[in-house]
């Protein structure tokens, strides 16, 4: 989503030893707009992803000592994915226990000729699990073991997910089309 981040928590406030702050902006401070890309498509409200990406760059911080990892941008949207599950469990419990039944190979066609508004509507529509990894492949470009550990599951699961939700979106979007084409 192309749009200026909020202002997030000043870390110099927060942290007070020098090389740890300049460590913690260089390694997670560059993937703020990935972090709020994938917030917004799961809590599907700009204001919620505000929050979510506020509240995990915080806890980023905190655990910062624990990161000994050479790639900040897969750990933070691991934190960020782990708060907005946190964030909808408080909030909207029954969204994460909503599931898809309907399963196809999706064109990439379709995608590319989707209109933005009956994508975006689309993306809305899918069920959470299916709308992360979509979103962490196909908008933030993780390959399958990066989507793998942001989420905490297996590669082959990531492929099954990503499948269903293409078929899915591939098929809200046809179905949008037809309607708006009677």
């Amino acid at each position: 989503m192309d749009r200026s981040l909020p202002v997030w928590p000043d870390v110099k406030v927060l942290v007070d030893d020098p090389s740890r702050q300049a460590r913690f902006e260089q390694v997670v401070l560059p993937h703020l707009n990935a972090a709020y890309n994938l917030a917004r498509w799961l809590t599907r409200n700009e204001h919620d992803a505000e929050d979510v990406v506020q509240e995990a760059t915080l806890r980023a911080l905190r655990f910062f000592g624990g990161f000994h990892g050479h790639d900040g941008r897969t750990w933070l949207l691991a934190i960020v994915r782990n708060t907005c599950y946190d964030w909808l469990r408080r909030n909207r419990p029954a969204e994460l226990h909503s599931a898809g039944d309907h399963v196809e190979t999706p064109e990439d066609t379709v995608l590319k000729r989707a209109d933005r508004l009956r994508l975006r509507e689309a993306l809305d529509a899918l069920p959470l699990a299916w709308r992360e990894v979509l979103i962490l492949r196909e908008l933030e470009q993780l390959s399958y073991k990066e989507i793998a550990d942001v989420v905490g599951i297996k590669i082959g699961t990531v492929m099954s997910r990503l499948a269903r939700a293409r078929a899915q979106l591939q098929q809200r979007v046809l179905h949008r089309n037809e309607e708006s084409a009677r």
